[in-house]
C-alpha cells in the first residue's frame, strides 16, 4: 500500500486497546470466520504478527479511525461494532460482536444507522448489519434479516416504485468461491 492508497486519520485517535477488527469481520488470508477472534489476536497487546500481518489487514481501518463525527462512543470496542465500509467501497458495513447482537440497536447509535440507509438508499449505497454468519440488511422502510450470508456469496438490492414510494428487495445470490 502506497501512502497515497492510506485513508485520512483523525488526529488524536488509536486503536489502543481496542481489537474488535480482530473478532468481527473475516478475514480472508487465515479463513477466519466473522464473529470469532483471530488466531493472531493477543488479548490485551494487539495483533501477535503485527509485522508480518495481511495486506487486508494493514489496510483496514474503521470509520471511528477516519471519521471525525463519531464520536467515542462509536469507539469499536465500546460500541461492540466495528462500522467500515465494504471491500466494494460503496456500502457500509457494521460487524457486530456476537456477545452483543444488539449493541448496534442502541441509541444514538440505530438513528444514525438508520440515516444512512435512508440516505444511502437513493444513490445506491446500502447498510448491512453482520453479527457472525447472519446479515441483516438496514433498509430505509425495515430492518430484514437475510439469515447466513457467507464470504463468496452477493447481496442484491433492487429498489422499485411502489404505492407509497420506493419499495426494497434483497436477494442473496450464492457464491461457490470467496470473491476477491
Amino acid at each position: 500500500m502506497t501512502t497515497q492508497d492510506q485513508p485520512h486519520l483523525v488526529p488524536g485517535r488509536a486503536c489502543g486497546t481496542c481489537m474488535m477488527c480482530c473478532k468481527v469481520p473475516y478475514i480472508k488470508e487465515f479463513e477466519k470466520p466473522a464473529g470469532l477472534w483471530c488466531k493472531h489476536a493477543v488479548p490485551g497487546k494487539g495483533c501477535g504478527i503485527y509485522e508480518s500481518r495481511p495486506d487486508s489487514c494493514r489496510a483496514f481501518y474503521c470509520l471511528w479511525m477516519q471519521d471525525a463525527s463519531f464520536g467515542p462512543e462509536w469507539k469499536p470496542e465500546k460500541a461492540k461494532f466495528v462500522t467500515y465500509i465494504q471491500q466494494n467501497g460503496v456500502n457500509i458495513q457494521i460487524g457486530v460482536d456476537p456477545s452483543f447482537p444488539n449493541a448496534w440497536t442502541r441509541e444514538p447509535y440505530y438513528a444514525r444507522i438508520k440515516q444512512w440507509a435512508r440516505e444511502g438508499a437513493e444513490q445506491g449505497r446500502f447498510v448491512f448489519v453482520r453479527i457472525g454468519p447472519r446479515m441483516i440488511a438496514v433498509l430505509p422502510d425495515r430492518d430484514l434479516d437475510i439469515g447466513r450470508v457467507d464470504p463468496q456469496d452477493n447481496i442484491v438490492v433492487a429498489r422499485r416504485p411502489g404505492p407509497a414510494g420506493m419499495t426494497y428487495e434483497v436477494e442473496v445470490q450464492r457464491g461457490s468461491a470467496p470473491s476477491p
